[in-house]
């Protein structure tokens, strides 16, 4: 099977300024991957990159089957389609409970059927424990419960990739653990897993390969 993320000599730019140059890595399906390195050395600005939030100014770039150096604006929904994010601020939609907030993205994403999204919300929140929660607001949830319906939403369209930018960062360890666990579990049933963090205390507890962000390059450690 061919990779799912394939960079090759790939350069970007924030406002006018290189973040990232001469990067080349591969991510296979089911891998888990940590993206590591210090605050502003790009490790957000290379996650964006993958799913068409900044571009790619120079290189080979693809992700599944869309070379991101040509794409086209019509073309990101269907990307982002097959990729599920996980933001460390979460970004849930704080007016709606936990059903609307998952509700409201498989409408976004083509879903008809109302049974249909029914049963997809049930099975997802029942995957990262949290299944008695959908009638629950937001601000009624722990950090920890509230990343936990990030991950779900991640989940809803099956996506091949999750992308997941300091997950751990807004939660006590316990938690954060937790939720390393959670995204571990997922790599492990097939689904590439790309992990920022600044917490290296994961890398020994949930073995992955290690790119580090640092010189305005991507070191492959392992």
């Amino acid at each position: 099977m061919s990779s799912i993320i394939q960079y090759n000599d790939v350069e970007l730019l924030r406002k006018e300024h290189v973040v990232l140059k001469h990067v080349g890595f591969s991510v296979e399906p089911g891998e888990f991957v940590y993206l590591i390195g210090a605050v502003g050395s790009g490790k957000s600005t290379l996650l964006k990159s993958l799913y068409g939030e900044v571009p790619v100014s120079a290189g080979e770039a693809r992700v599944f089957d869309y070379d991101l150096t040509s794409l086209r604006r019509k073309q990101v929904p269907m990307l982002r389609r097959r990729v599920g994010i996980v933001f460390q601020d979460f970004q849930l939609l704080m007016e709606r409970n936990v059903y609307a907030n998952l509700d409201f993205v498989l409408r976004a994403t083509g879903w008809k059927d109302a049974g249909e999204r029914e049963e997809r919300i049930d099975k997802v929140l029942a995957e990262v424990g949290m299944a008695n929660k959908s009638y629950k607001m937001p601000h009624e949830l722990s950090g920890g419960e509230q990343q936990r319906i990030v991950i779900a939403r991640a989940l809803l369209n099956s996506p091949d990739l999750i992308l997941a930018d300091e997950p751990t960062g807004n939660l006590d360890p316990a938690t954060g653990e937790q939720i390393i666990r959670r995204l571990y579990d997922i790599s492990q049933a097939g689904t590439a897993v790309v992990v920022a963090t600044h917490n290296l205390s994961l890398l020994d507890q949930f073995p992955g390969r290690v790119l580090r962000c640092a010189n305005k390059k991507i070191e492959v450690q392992q």
